[in-house]
C-alpha cells in the first residue's frame, strides 16, 4: 500500500514512516508539513492509497482538508492522527470520512493494527464491487458508480466505522446486503437469500450468524460510547436507528454488571435502519 503523511510536527512522519515501511508491502510516497502543500500534492498524485493526517494544523484542520480532498479523490482512505479526545471533534472526523484514529504519542502496535484494519476496509470495498457485478449483470454501466450510489456506500462505511466493526468477519456481508437493498429498493425481509446467493437454508443460517456476531459487537461498542457520553447525538441516533435505543441502554447496563443479559439485535431493524441512514449522506 502507498501512504501519504501530513503532520506539522516533523518527528511524527519520521516515526510513522519507519513503522509503516517495516512491512515490505508498504511505501510512504510523500510527506507534507502544511495543508496547502499536502492538498496540491495529493490532488495530482495517482499512486496514493491511504492518507495519515493530523487533526490540528496551523492553516486548516485535518477535518477541513479531508472535506476538500474527498470529493476529488473519493477512493482515498484517511486515518486521523490526534492527541485530542474531544468526542464532538472525533464525531466530525468520522462524518468527514476517516477510517480510524491513531492517538499521539505514537504507539507501534496501535499503528500496525489500525493500518491493517484500513487495508481490510479497502479489500471489503473491492469485494463489494465484485458482488455488485455478480448481482447486477445487465447493468450497462457496471463499472461506473453514480454519485448517489457512492454517497450511500460512503455513509454505510461511515456508520460501520463509528460502530467499530469494520474488521469483523461479517462486515463484507453487511456491505453487500445493504448495497443490494439500495440497488433493488428492497427491505431486509423482501430479500430472497436462497435465490440471490444460491444457498440453502443451512448456509443462510451460517451467513446470518456471521452477520449477527458483527452487529452484536457494534451494539457493545455503541453501549460503551453511551456510557462515556449519554448526550452524544450521533450515538443516540444510531442507537435508535440500528438497534432500538432500549437495547443499547440494556447493553450498557449489562456492561456495568447491572443486568445478567445484554441487549438484543434484530437483523431486520439493523439493515432497514442502516439503509435509511445511508440516504442521509453527509
Amino acid at each position: 500500500m502507498n501512504f501519504f503523511i501530513i503532520d506539522d510536527d516533523p518527528s511524527v512522519p519520521m516515526i510513522l514512516q519507519r513503522i509503516l515501511e517495516d512491512d515490505i508491502n508498504n511505501n510512504v510516497v510523500g510527506i507534507a508539513h502544511t495543508a496547502s502543500n499536502a492538498l496540491n500534492t495529493i490532488l495530482i498524485a495517482n499512486n496514493i492509497d491511504i492518507v495519515l493526517i493530523d487533526l490540528l494544523m496551523p492553516e486548516i484542520s485535518g477535518i477541513e482538508l479531508i472535506k476538500q480532498i474527498k470529493p476529488l479523490k473519493p477512493d482515498l482512505k484517511f486515518v486521523m492522527i490526534s492527541q485530542v479526545h474531544d468526542s464532538a471533534l472525533r464525531t466530525q472526523a468520522y462524518e468527514a470520512g476517516i477510517e480510524f484514529f491513531i492517538d499521539k504519542p505514537i504507539n507501534i502496535i496501535e499503528v500496525k493494527t489500525v493500518i491493517q484494519n484500513v487495508i481490510m476496509s479497502l479489500q471489503m470495498v473491492k469485494k463489494l464491487q465484485h458482488i455488485q457485478n455478480l448481482l447486477i449483470p445487465n447493468n450497462d454501466h457496471i463499472n461506473t458508480i453514480s454519485t448517489t450510489t457512492f454517497a450511500n456506500k460512503e455513509k454505510i462505511l461511515s456508520v460501520l466505522r463509528f460502530l467499530g466493526i469494520t474488521s469483523e468477519k461479517g462486515v463484507s456481508d453487511i456491505l453487500a446486503i445493504a448495497q443490494l437493498m439500495i440497488d433493488k429498493n428492497l427491505t431486509f425481509r423482501e430479500i430472497n437469500f436462497n435465490t440471490l446467493y444460491h444457498i440453502d437454508d443451512h448456509e443462510k443460517k451460517i451467513l446470518f450468524q456471521r452477520i449477527r456476531r458483527a452487529i452484536k459487537v457494534g451494539l457493545r461498542n455503541l453501549a460503551t460510547l453511551l456510557l462515556d457520553d449519554m448526550g452524544d447525538e450521533l450515538v443516540i441516533e444510531y442507537a435508535n436507528a440500528l438497534y432500538e435505543y432500549k437495547n443499547v441502554r440494556i447493553e450498557s447496563q449489562f456492561l456495568q454488571n447491572k443486568r445478567l443479559t445484554g441487549g438484543k439485535v434484530s437483523l431486520k431493524h439493523f439493515f432497514d435502519g442502516l439503509v435509511q441512514e445511508s440516504n442521509k449522506h453527509f
